[in-house]
């Protein structure tokens, strides 16, 4: 199921896509016209912290509309479709280096040995930094003038755990969808860490959609590809990642409780405007679209 958070005249909706991925069902209206009542949630992140329960109503509902030509659809087009989890209960958890010729790039060696890191390098991003698909990113003149981007699989966690085992990893996993992990790079390097030059406003390009886990069958051989105004700069696949989700989840999860809608950021692949000679950093104008495989794509421009 392919989760969307969207606005239709002012009003904000939880829906999900139809099969065919041109029209939502909105899922409370849905559920009124089917079944005569409303027990759903209008935000995801009620419907994720809802669990099993909340899952299997919104199955029954889709299925009910799809089968009744006189349920109520919106059509994706005629909609405003908003970040999946607008304002994220806490920081967003990132996942640092986690491609190998990214790590080399990012280093500026070609030497493994010291570009690849041992353990994950985790930091995060401030919540206030999320916008949706086509937000403008602000440029923020006269506070930076490095802006990169960073195309990434993010992963939202469904249920509560701590010190979570890497082989129960996957079973604390929600969805996925797509995150840009814009960076002040001049603010990364000024401030000798990473929050600042990461968490700017409008610094955090999430969507389109929230696709649940149980339509993502191989998270791990998915094919991440950036395009700077048509160009391709980025393009991989998640098998390459360094870390792969079990290991994030369980490093994460070490004397740390996750809790259902957190997001986990999974490091982003080689190609980044840091890594050119000389670097291609955004400038207003410059339109950023990241395609994940089953995930939609996310565009954004810089204003």
């Amino acid at each position: 199921m392919y989760f969307v958070n969207y606005a239709k005249d002012g009003a904000a909706k939880l829906g999900v896509l139809t099969k065919d991925q041109a029209k939502i069902i909105p899922l409370q209206v849905a559920e009124q016209h089917l079944f005569g009542g409303v027990t759903l949630p209008n935000t995801m992140l009620e419907a994720i912290e809802g669990g099993e329960a909340v899952l299997k109503r919104v199955q029954e509902v889709a299925a009910g509309a799809e089968a009744d030509a006189a349920c109520p659809q919106d059509e994706l087009a005629t909609v405003k479709v908003l970040a999946p989890i607008p304002r994220p209960a806490k920081n967003i958890f990132c996942i640092g280096k986690n491609y190998r010729e990214h790590a080399l790039e990012f280093e500026k060696t070609k030497d493994a040995a010291v570009a690849i890191p041992q353990f994950p390098v985790i930091f995060s991003k401030a919540a206030t930094a999320v916008i949706g698909p086509d937000d403008v990113v602000n440029s923020h003149p006269g506070v930076t003038e490095q802006i990169d981007y960073e195309a990434e699989l993010a992963v939202v966690i469904g249920k509560k755990g701590i010190n979570i085992p890497k082989e129960e990893a996957m079973d604390y996993v929600f969805g996925y969808m797509i995150l840009n992990d814009v960076t002040a790079r001049d603010l990364q390097k000024k401030h000798g860490q990473w929050f600042h030059g990461k968490s700017l406003d409008t610094f955090a390009p999430t969507g389109p959609y929230l696709v649940h886990k149980s339509s993502v069958a191989q998270p791990d051989n998915l094919n991440v590809v950036l395009r700077i105004n048509g160009e391709v700069r980025q393009n991989a696949n998640t098998r390459d990642l360094i870390f792969d989700i079990p290991t994030i989840i369980a490093t994460i999860s070490e004397g740390t409780t996750i809790e259902p809608g957190d997001i986990i950021a999974t490091g982003t692949p080689a190609g980044v405007a840091m890594g050119f000679n000389p670097p291609k950093f955004l400038k207003p104008g410059d339109v950023m679209e990241i395609e994940i495989t089953g995930l939609g794509k996310l565009a954004n421009k810089i204003g």
